[in-house]
């Protein structure tokens, strides 16, 4: 095996596909990256069997071939060349030798036989959906995963694909996020992706700026995203999610339609004294058109007063602050709704118009004063 590449095009392409190589395995292939040279192309591909990622670059002066080296080690050592060409060999002994200038490595490298394969899907269904609508939906839900593995199927995330549309929900047994986004049809189709994946998922998705368009491919088992250059396979978590329709509140009791910014900004504030004290607890009082936001502590104590319109009836209640911070980060709105009930029934955050997102909150309980 033997290409020569730029060494920008190298640590970009490294870049992409190391999201997907393991860091806690014990199996010593799983912790490399899989070079693969045919036909004047290298395609790059890792793997911690729960996701993989594989993208290709264009090279010159090729042997085709194959190898798989430490991805740590090469990612290091590629990064810090300069801003040149780099031409690689692998040698009789299944050594990588590396040259870029005056600099030379020789790191040792693994049969690319013993590599698992990315393999791919029998796609079943063919769902197009813009780059950005893809980032949103998971920049608006994952956070509301559960990250304790214990909860399982709650460590996901759920698509629902309706028409012309796709419902993203996250729930971890005290908030749920709810997501809608333009999409291609594919209706009656529903799975559930882990969290922790989208995630990386969305990262790559903001690294790449050509393609308006992607493209989602699926069957029973598996998800995988499709870029001109990149694709990413993803396995999807089994077992039934949550009935997230039956939780939602019907009706209110009080209704506040506030600046998401100026909240955001007094909750942050008042968080300072919140996290000193348990479960990052705020006390939310809402009355006369407008909603204090009080938090005590050892430390000290804060109030926030925030101008709001208001129906309904008057209302005291307790919040994870953290909760209802990240929610308010997650959308771009400049006004938001929070209806409530009692203060102890959950908090609905939705828009002012439309239905393309929704958060479930559940209150904490507050001592009487």
């Amino acid at each position: 095996m033997k290409f020569t590449c730029t060494q920008i095009a190298l640590s970009k392409a490294l870049n992409i596909v190391s999201k997907a190589v393991s860091t806690r395995t014990t199996i010593p292939i799983l912790k490399g990256i899989l070079l693969t040279v045919q036909d004047n192309r290298l395609t790059l591909a890792a793997s911690d069997l729960d996701i993989g990622i594989e993208t290709s670059i264009e090279v010159s002066d090729a042997i085709d071939g194959a190898a798989v080296v430490s991805a740590k080690l090469f990612e290091e050592i590629i990064r810090r060349l300069p801003a040149a060409l780099v031409n690689l060999e692998r040698d009789d002994q299944n050594n990588l030798n590396i040259s870029c200038l005056s600099s030379d490595f020789s790191i040792v490298a693994l049969p690319a036989d013993e590599f698992p394969a990315i393999g791919s899907i029998k796609e079943e269904y063919r769902i197009p959906i813009r780059r950005d609508s893809l980032r949103d939906l998971i920049k608006k839900t994952t956070f509301s995963a559960s990250i304790d593995d214990k909860k399982g199927i709650l460590t996901g995330c759920l698509f629902e694909l309706k028409k012309e549309e796709i419902v993203a929900v996250a729930l971890d047994g005290f908030r749920m996020a709810v997501a809608v986004e333009q999409a291609g049809e594919a209706e009656g189709k529903s799975m559930v992706v882990p969290a922790r994946i989208l995630n990386e998922i969305a990262k790559l998705l903001g690294e790449s700026v050509q393609e308006e368009e992607i493209v989602l491919l699926l069957d029973d088992k598996k998800m995988e995203i499709r870029t001109e250059e990149t694709r990413v396979i993803s396995r999807l978590m089994e077992g039934d999610f949550i009935k997230y329709e039956d939780i939602v509140p019907k009706t209110y009791k009080t209704r506040c339609v506030l600046a998401r910014q100026e909240m955001l900004a007094s909750i942050e504030r008042a968080s300072l004294l919140a996290r000193e004290g348990k479960n990052n607890l705020i006390k939310v009082t809402i009355a006369d058109g407008q909603m204090e936001i009080t938090s005590r502590s050892e430390e000290g104590n804060v109030k926030e007063i925030i101008a709001c319109e208001m129906e309904g009836d008057e209302l005291v209640i307790g919040f994870n602050s953290k909760y209802i911070a990240e929610a308010l980060r997650a959308v771009n709105d400049e006004e938001v709704v929070f209806e409530m009930s009692t203060s102890t029934s959950p908090c609905l955050v939705k828009p002012v118009e439309g239905n393309s997102y929704m958060y479930l909150i559940l209150p904490v309980r507050i001592a009487a004063s």
